[in-house]
Protein backbone atom coordinates (compact mmCIF):
# COMPACT_ATOMS: atom_id res chain seq x y z
CA UNK A 1 0.00 0.00 0.00
CA UNK A 2 1.27 3.45 -0.82
CA UNK A 3 0.61 6.76 0.91
CA UNK A 4 1.73 9.18 -1.83
CA UNK A 5 -0.62 10.77 -4.31
CA UNK A 6 0.19 10.46 -8.00
CA UNK A 7 0.79 14.03 -9.23
CA UNK A 8 -1.00 13.19 -12.51
CA UNK A 9 -4.31 12.80 -10.63
CA UNK A 10 -6.18 16.05 -10.01
CA UNK A 11 -8.71 16.51 -7.22
CA UNK A 12 -10.88 19.47 -8.24
CA UNK A 13 -12.88 19.73 -5.00
CA UNK A 14 -12.38 17.93 -1.66
CA UNK A 15 -15.98 16.64 -1.80
CA UNK A 16 -15.56 15.04 -5.26
CA UNK A 17 -15.65 11.26 -5.58
CA UNK A 18 -13.69 11.31 -8.85
CA UNK A 19 -10.23 12.48 -9.85
CA UNK A 20 -9.23 13.85 -13.24
CA UNK A 21 -6.30 12.46 -15.22
CA UNK A 22 -3.94 15.41 -15.65
CA UNK A 23 -1.92 13.40 -18.17
CA UNK A 24 -2.56 10.40 -20.37
CA UNK A 25 -2.29 7.29 -18.21
CA UNK A 26 -1.11 4.09 -19.86
CA UNK A 27 -2.33 0.54 -19.34
CA UNK A 28 0.01 -1.31 -16.98
CA UNK A 29 1.00 1.82 -15.03
CA UNK A 30 0.31 2.00 -11.31
CA UNK A 31 -1.47 5.08 -9.99
CA UNK A 32 -1.90 5.89 -6.29
CA UNK A 33 -4.06 8.26 -4.28
CA UNK A 34 -4.97 8.54 -0.59
CA UNK A 35 -3.59 5.13 0.34
CA UNK A 36 -4.83 2.99 -2.56
CA UNK A 37 -2.99 2.01 -5.72
CA UNK A 38 -4.16 0.23 -8.85
CA UNK A 39 -2.54 -1.10 -12.01
CA UNK A 40 -4.47 0.37 -14.93
CA UNK A 41 -5.98 -2.29 -17.21
CA UNK A 42 -6.43 0.20 -20.08
CA UNK A 43 -5.25 3.63 -21.18
CA UNK A 44 -7.05 6.58 -19.60
CA UNK A 45 -7.08 9.69 -21.77
CA UNK A 46 -6.11 13.14 -20.53
CA UNK A 47 -9.08 14.77 -18.79
CA UNK A 48 -10.97 11.54 -18.10
CA UNK A 49 -12.14 10.60 -14.61
CA UNK A 50 -11.05 7.91 -12.15
CA UNK A 51 -12.95 6.96 -9.02
CA UNK A 52 -11.41 8.53 -5.91
CA UNK A 53 -13.00 5.80 -3.78
CA UNK A 54 -15.40 2.92 -4.38
CA UNK A 55 -18.65 4.20 -5.92
CA UNK A 56 -21.85 2.17 -5.66
CA UNK A 57 -24.36 1.72 -8.52
CA UNK A 58 -26.82 4.62 -8.51
CA UNK A 59 -24.51 6.90 -6.52
CA UNK A 60 -24.09 10.44 -7.83
CA UNK A 61 -20.77 11.23 -9.48
CA UNK A 62 -19.43 14.46 -8.00
CA UNK A 63 -16.99 16.68 -9.94
CA UNK A 64 -16.32 20.32 -8.94
CA UNK A 65 -18.67 19.49 -6.01
CA UNK A 66 -21.53 19.22 -8.51
CA UNK A 67 -23.46 16.09 -9.55
CA UNK A 68 -22.57 15.25 -13.15
CA UNK A 69 -24.11 11.79 -13.41
CA UNK A 70 -24.95 8.53 -11.69
CA UNK A 71 -22.97 5.32 -11.57
CA UNK A 72 -24.61 2.57 -13.63
CA UNK A 73 -22.29 -0.09 -12.12
CA UNK A 74 -19.92 -0.42 -9.19
CA UNK A 75 -16.73 1.58 -9.80
CA UNK A 76 -13.70 0.64 -7.71
CA UNK A 77 -11.18 3.16 -6.40
CA UNK A 78 -8.86 4.09 -9.27
CA UNK A 79 -11.10 2.66 -11.98
CA UNK A 80 -11.93 4.62 -15.12
CA UNK A 81 -15.23 6.46 -14.67
CA UNK A 82 -16.77 7.28 -18.03
CA UNK A 83 -19.78 6.57 -20.28
CA UNK A 84 -19.41 2.79 -19.85
CA UNK A 85 -20.27 3.07 -16.13
CA UNK A 86 -21.83 6.54 -15.71
CA UNK A 87 -25.15 7.92 -16.98
CA UNK A 88 -25.06 11.67 -17.48
CA UNK A 89 -27.46 13.68 -15.35
CA UNK A 90 -26.02 17.01 -16.44
CA UNK A 91 -28.07 17.83 -19.52
CA UNK A 92 -31.53 16.86 -18.22
CA UNK A 93 -30.98 18.37 -14.76
CA UNK A 94 -29.44 21.70 -15.72
CA UNK A 95 -31.41 22.11 -18.94
CA UNK A 96 -34.70 21.79 -17.06
CA UNK A 97 -33.56 24.34 -14.46
CA UNK A 98 -32.66 26.78 -17.27
CA UNK A 99 -36.06 26.27 -18.93
CA UNK A 100 -37.85 26.94 -15.63
CA UNK A 101 -35.85 30.15 -15.10
CA UNK A 102 -36.55 31.36 -18.66
CA UNK A 103 -40.27 30.69 -18.39
CA UNK A 104 -40.48 32.53 -15.05
CA UNK A 105 -38.85 35.65 -16.49
CA UNK A 106 -41.42 38.20 -17.82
Amino acid sequence: MTTGNDPRLLLLNPRDNVLVAGARLRAGETVSFEGWSVVLPADIPLGHKLARRAIAPGEKIMKYDAPIGSATAAIGAGEHAHVHNIRSDYTPTYHLEDVRKESATP
